[in-house]
């Protein structure tokens, strides 16, 4: 019994460890430029990967905030796809440092963890982040002096918050199954157009949509989103699995949204 158990322990424990082997994969064959920034943020260092376009012009720069288990290996698969795409991507780990002995999300104990801490978060800290992270992403060389952010699951509540604390400085907050504030008062102060991507099978998120858009309509904001039907939450971290079936709602809705994104980062 005891080396029974044993088994299930190691299977479960590799499955956990390797459950996003095809985004280690991706990145480990990437030819782009990959690195990791450091920067000082709320009395603490906040680690940051940064992903470079092969490109001989000045990119727009894309904040990427990763979902509420931290920075995984999805979120810089994704940051490196930005990259392919013509785009630099900036994503912080934003729960870098909040714990006691813990440097990045990759050093905690399980995803469980790292939910916890970002749950433990300060919100104002939260954003005093985000604005450095905006301030870098500005000074970058390689930009064209444009910056858009997105976020998915609670970085896409929270790439929708910073849209109202950014003003101007943005061009754009893409938002990926996030919820939008609760008070009016803080949609009047968003300058950026807001765009979102929703899960037809995600009503905890999408019972949220009618009143944010009431609200930025009120406010007099661009707010245009698309739902995709018979996806869910996380469609575009269960939809990039390459061994997911090609008729799956989750893939057809990350390529249809990927499509989407693309053509709004283009127009800025």
């Amino acid at each position: 019994m005891k080396s029974f158990l044993t088994f299930i322990f190691t299977v479960v424990l590799a499955t956990s460890l390797f459950a996003q082997d095809y985004a280690v994969q991706q990145l480990e064959n990437s030819p782009r430029h990959h690195e990791w920034v450091e920067l000082e943020s709320s009395g603490r260092t906040m680690h940051n990967f940064v992903a470079y376009p092969e490109s001989s012009e000045y990119a727009t720069v894309v904040i990427v905030i990763h979902e509420n288990r931290g920075l995984n290996d999805w979120a810089r698969s994704f940051a490196d796809q930005l990259a392919e795409a013509g785009y630099i991507a900036v994503a912080p780990d934003l729960i870098s440092n909040t714990v006691d002995g813990v440097e990045k999300t990759s050093d905690f104990e399980n995803s469980d963890a790292a939910r916890e801490a970002i749950y433990n978060l300060d919100a104002e800290m939260v954003t005093q982040d985000l604005k450095n992270v905006l301030e870098y992403a500005q000074s970058i060389k390689a930009g064209n002096g444009k910056v858009a952010v997105a976020g998915f699951c609670w970085g896409g509540s929270q790439s929708f918050r910073f849209a109202t604390n950014a003003g101007d400085a943005i061009e754009a907050a893409l938002v990926f199954y996030g919820t939008g504030p609760d008070n009016y008062e803080d949609y009047k102060r968003i300058e950026a157009p807001v765009y979102g991507f929703y899960g037809g099978d995600d009503q905890r998120v999408n019972a949220t949509i009618e009143d944010s858009e009431a609200m930025m309509e009120k406010a007099g904001k661009t707010y245009e989103y698309e739902i995709y039907e018979g996806a869910g939450h996380a469609y575009m971290r269960s939809g990039d699995d390459p061994e997911a079936p090609k008729d799956d709602p989750n893939v057809q809705a990350r390529n249809e949204s990927w499509d989407r994104l693309k053509s709004i980062l283009k127009s800025l």
